[in-house]
């Protein structure tokens, strides 16, 4: 029987020995192996934090102890060691674990963190509060030094910091990675830190030295343990987190249990906030992982457990892959294009970009409103800056968006990657409330490309543009085949059209955009089925609404938007505004997310499950329709007499 099975809170693990825990953690690692290999899921950061979270659910009594993730895509080892090893067949599947924190799950999960940088908020907040409350109790902020770089966390450190009577212990789980290589001056520091040899021969030395002294050896060690403060003065340059008031441990051994649990027990004990700075490795225990130079496997698809290779090959073009190139093809031309992005250069398919003009590409780390508001400042200064993030991560830097590019008329271009629904990582990352946001920045541009020619086109047109912001978005899917128009009109492009017989007036006009252009298309032959005349255009900009599209509206008998947003504010919600102003009273069918959080499936149970479907969508309609035609033929039915 394997020792991890015997395992099912964390109160088991506390009567180990070392050599079982060392056991153990060998066992979590091929268990997370086994499992992530056969569902896709975040398996390098995990790796990289067995001996730490063992350590952390050894010294601290969770769920009284309070831990939070930050991001929450390293806990899967919490996971296991607090009931759910057995649920790990349905990571990240409709109905199965959260790939997430997920306090529907577990009492052991406080806080459903998916978003980098908010941990140290979270815990200051609740470590307050368990204080004022009198209660005896801790808070721990397990927080990677990727997210460090984001601008709230340092927030939240100069609060903290000023609360020296907090039970708080921040846990800087220090891989030198977010995604990819932590940029910026705090990973130079902390990269430093790790680095320093001299630093780590003294404390050798000192340790190997002193315990190996008779009777006196271990108890003399803990005393001089304190001469580790000294040496980090002269060694090495920590004195970033002292400044600020901060109690600061390190750094330590992330893959020493023994260590790590010494380093948490002397921070708990010391009743206020302390940073325990642990260096671990991403991938550890994995070679596959490991020696994997983009991101040793920060997020994989299903893969060989032997062979790290996935299990699925790539043979289509993604979204990424056309805006990767066009970009530097752009970057040829245009010698003022440059790009920007938050920590997520490989992701949104930048590297290309940066590998042929590395003097033109700022990865900022996870910090987009500064990405933002530096953007605004390159194009006051003659820059047209690109920066590409997923859509998800746009919302955390809407005021930046609003009043540092749009109410300057800066000429910046925002590609949102992963726009629509994502599915897998559930509610958080899916990009669906971009286009409502976008909304309602006066003078914004927004394309939702339907194919890799439109993309090309949007892109173009978009860093043309001087005196505004400008969006381009688009989903995580595979490209579809090009989708040609029947002809382009007006600024809009016809895609199909079916006349109904014996008049000239189409019935359902149905407006499709982006990923959605081919949904529509495949409503519209259900429509065509029924005898109801229908036509399909794409819009191609989807903000500012094009008058032309308004006025089409207005000839048709009913109007169906079909759109990868959250339906409240959306495509169709802009469209129905424009056509209220022109007095249109056309009716129109607005089919989107609904404004809710969705749980985690694939795309397509997502879609299934909110009735965006071909089947769904034409069904709706076509009910819809007959309503109306009903009212018309009441409508103008001669009167008797």
């Amino acid at each position: 029987m394997a020792l991890l099975d015997s395992i099912d809170s964390p109160a088991d693990l506390r009567g180990l020995s070392r050599a079982q825990m060392e056991t153990l953690a060998g066992e979590i690692r091929q268990f997370l192996v086994h499992n992530v290999s056969r569902t896709g899921g975040h398996l390098g950061p995990n790796l990289g934090v067995v001996e730490l979270t063992l350590a952390l659910h050894r010294v601290f009594d969770s769920p009284r102890d309070a831990i939070v993730w930050d991001t929450g895509h390293q806990s899967y080892v919490h996971k296991i060691l607090t009931g759910r090893r057995d649920q790990f067949g349905g990571l990240r599947q409709k109905g199965g674990l959260s790939g997430y924190p997920s306090r529907a799950e577990s009492e052991h999960d406080w806080v459903e963190n998916s978003h980098a940088s908010t941990s140290l908020s979270w815990a200051e907040g609740m470590a307050q509060a368990f204080h004022l409350q009198g209660q005896d109790r801790s808070v721990v902020a397990v927080v990677g030094d990727g997210a460090l770089t984001g601008g709230m966390a340092w927030e939240a450190l100069n609060n903290i910091a000023d609360h020296p009577e907090l039970p708080l212990v921040i846990v800087v789980n220090d891989n030198g990675r977010s995604y990819t290589p932590t940029v910026g001056g705090l990973a130079n520091h902390l990269s430093a830190l790790r680095t320093n040899r001299r630093y780590e021969q003294a404390l050798g030395v000192i340790k190997r030295g002193v315990i190996k002294a008779p009777i006196v050896g271990r108890p003399t060690y803990d005393v001089l343990h304190g001469v580790k403060t000294g040496i980090k003065d002269v060694l090495a340059p920590q004195g970033m987190f002292s400044d600020l008031g901060l109690k600061y441990v390190g750094p330590i051994d992330g893959h020493d249990v023994e260590e790590v649990e010494t380093a948490l027990r002397r921070a708990r004990e010391f009743g206020g906030p302390v940073i325990v700075h642990c260096i671990t490795r991403k991938g550890k225990g994995f070679s596959h992982a490991e020696e994997h130079e983009e991101d040793q496997f920060h997020a994989v698809g299903k893969i060989d457990e032997v062979t790290g290779q996935p299990l699925v090959d790539s043979v289509q073009a993604t979204w990424t892959d056309a805006f990767a190139e066009e970009m530097v093809r752009i970057g040829a031309e245009r010698s003022d294009v440059v790009a920007l992005t938050a920590a997520m250069l490989h992701p949104t398919g930048l590297a290309r970009f940066a590998a042929a003009y590395p003097d033109r590409t700022f990865d900022v780390g996870i910090a987009e409103q500064h990405a933002v508001t530096s953007a605004a400042g390159m194009a006051t200064a003659g820059l047209h800056p690109v920066v590409a993030v997923y859509a998800t991560f746009l919302n955390r830097a809407f005021d930046q968006v609003l009043l540092d590019v749009a109410l300057h008329k800066q000429g910046v271009t925002f590609v949102l990657d992963r726009a629509g629904v994502t599915g897998t990582d559930g509610a958080s990352h899916n990009g669906m409330w971009d286009i409502s946001l976008m909304g309602i920045v006066p003078g914004l541009h927004l394309a939702a490309p339907r194919d890799q020619p439109r993309l090309v086109e949007a892109l173009r047109t978009a860093i043309d543009i001087t005196d505004a912001p400008s969006v381009v978005r688009y989903s995580k899917e595979k490209l579809p085949d090009p989708i040609e128009a029947l002809e382009h009109r007006d600024g809009y492009d016809l895609l199909f059209e079916h006349p109904r017989r014996g008049g000239q007036q189409v019935e359902v006009l149905v407006v499709g955009y982006g990923q959605f252009v081919g949904l529509a298309l495949s409503v519209a032959e259900r429509l065509q089925e029924q005898g109801i005349g229908v036509r399909v255009v794409d819009p191609l900009w989807t903000l500012p609404v094009n008058p032309a599209l308004v006025e089409l509206a207005g000839r048709s008998r009913l109007v169906v938007t079909i759109e990868d947003n959250v339906v409240v504010g959306g495509a169709g919600d802009q469209l129905a505004q424009a056509m209220r102003q022109q007095q249109l009273e056309t009716p129109l069918m607005d089919f989107g997310i609904p404004d809710e959080f969705l749980d985690h499936a694939s795309r397509s149970q997502v879609l299934e499950a909110t009735g965006l479907t071909p089947q769904g969508i034409s069904r709706a309609v076509i009910e819809r329709h007959a309503r109306l035609a009903q009212d018309d033929a009441f409508r103008y039915q001669p009167s008797e007499g």
